[in-house]
């Protein structure tokens, strides 16, 4: 259940991220409402992952794993790209938060 929330939260910080890039420094109401109402919720539900979690891997997970699919829906929604330098980077993001998952003791909810 708290990788679930963690999950949520990191699709919530998403949006909100994605959606604070759409509201052009919030001088736009619809974006700038959800991003706001996006990170609440994603905050909210990281806190609640925190009570069994421990902090530093809720936030690996939730960072790494944030700056991958903020990467990928920037290119989709925006058409932002990134360099050979910036995706390896990224991969290595990708490949500590499995190490984190797969091998790490602390990777799991206590």
């Amino acid at each position: 259940m708290p990788f679930l929330l963690l999950l949520g939260a990191i699709l919530a910080e998403t949006v909100a991220t994605l959606s604070l890039k759409a509201s052009n420094g919030f001088s736009r109401p619809g974006p700038s409402a959800l991003s706001v109402a996006g990170y609440a919720i994603a905050f909210f539900l990281l806190s609640l992952t925190l009570r069994t979690v421990p902090v530093g891997i809720a936030y690996a997970i939730w960072s790494g794993v944030g700056i991958v699919l903020v990467s990928l829906f920037g290119r989709l929604l925006f058409g932002q790209t990134l360099d050979a330098p910036a995706l390896a980077g990224i991969g290595l993001i990708l490949a500590g938060v499995l190490v984190i998952q797969l091998l790490s003791r602390g990777g799991g909810a206590h």
